[in-house]
């Protein structure tokens, strides 16, 4: 079910425009809720640049809480790796039961502590992300051990099925981010050790559309649910490997000879794209908006490049994309000062 906004807004005379608006609770208001009361209100643009710098724009506060973000995150990658190097120094003279032993004592503790001790949501959050490293750590020792080989794809497979419905229960944006890493990584060595047979085209095709269809899940679901939903820079990063992989596959299959994968690539980039450009005039996202637009640039040299690899196609293939940059930016510029005046 879709959460309410925790404000409302109320007539108090019987001109049509005359509005005041009530703060309903705590949660904080968001940028396009201010956009809409804006529009509906005669509110006065000074009140609402006080609102967008109390409510919505990123204070001193905001800086300490993201540098102590960061720092904790810095730490506890620094321990990881730690972790792993030195296992990869001591490895010869360390017994196996020690190897295992070790690795699955720091993986308990870990888990332990992040479960049983009362600590801060957000340290308990990242402990569980050491944790699920410590997952893979442990894997890959044991595959080493016993031979069962520490770089295959069903390492990264058996990580992944692992860790699953653990990510789901914590709902960490950074848990998410390794864990569709991981799927990533499988289907990656998964066509190079077993599936010999998939083309390039084929290949980031496929990555394209798991990378896509996860976005899509995330941004419908965050819609209808409040605990889906996932900051900004989590969405965009999937979105932006979404983009890279259509990119690298349709460049690809410009090149290649014509097969029914490239053609089938080309039509779910274009319908995918299309949604992206929606998406992201609907919600004022100038992200979508510039990624898919420098693709679509990308793209489009590649199939000059086709055409012809002379002397002259490269010049013009620079004067297309000195041009198209450039409008794509002059647009995006006057959509971001459209909408910033929307609001007033």
């Amino acid at each position: 079910m879709f959460h309410k906004p925790k404000w409302a807004i109320h007539q108090f005379s019987g001109k049509p425009t005359h509005y005041f608006v009530i703060f309903l609770g705590m949660e904080k208001i968001r940028r396009e809720e201010i956009q809409v009361i804006a529009r509906n209100s005669n509110w006065s643009i000074a009140s609402v640049s006080k609102t967008l710098r109390e409510h919505v724009y990123n204070g001193p506060g905001d800086w300490l809480k993201f540098l102590k973000l960061f720092f904790l995150g810095l730490g506890v990658s620094f321990t990881v790796a730690g972790i792993i190097f030195f296992f990869a120094y001591n490895w010869e003279a360390l017994h196996k039961f020690v190897k295992l032993g070790l690795i699955s004592g720091l993986f308990v503790a870990t888990t332990l502590i992040a479960v049983l001790v009362q600590l801060n949501n957000l340290v308990k959050k990242v402990l569980h992300t050491a944790s699920i490293i410590l997952v893979g750590v442990f894997l890959a020792v044991f595959g080493q051990v016993y031979q069962t080989g520490a770089n295959a794809y069903d390492l990264f497979l058996n990580w992944t099925l692992l860790i699953a419905l653990w990510v789901a229960v914590v709902n960490f944006a950074p848990l998410w981010t390794v864990f569709i890493t991981l799927i990533n990584t499988t289907i990656v060595l998964y066509a190079e050790q077993v599936a010999h047979g998939w083309s390039d085209v084929f290949l980031r095709s496929m990555l394209f559309g798991v990378n896509s269809f996860i976005l899509v899940i995330f941004l419908m679901g965050s819609a209808w649910a409040k605990n889906i939903e996932q900051p900004s820079w989590f969405t965009h990063l999937i979105a932006l490997a979404a983009v890279v992989y259509a990119t690298m596959g349709v460049c690809s299959g410009i090149f290649d000879p014509p097969q029914t994968a490239f053609y089938m690539l080309l039509f779910t980039t274009l319908l995918l794209y299309a949604a992206g450009i929606w998406y992201g005039l609907q919600n004022k996202s100038a992200f979508y908006l510039s990624i898919i637009g420098f693709s679509m640039i990308v793209m489009f040299s590649a199939f000059l490049i086709k055409l012809s690899d002379d002397a002259g196609m490269f010049l013009i293939i620079s004067l297309f994309i000195i041009a198209s940059v450039t409008l794509l930016i002059m647009w995006l510029i006057k959509l971001h000062r459209k909408w910033n005046t929307q609001i007033r």
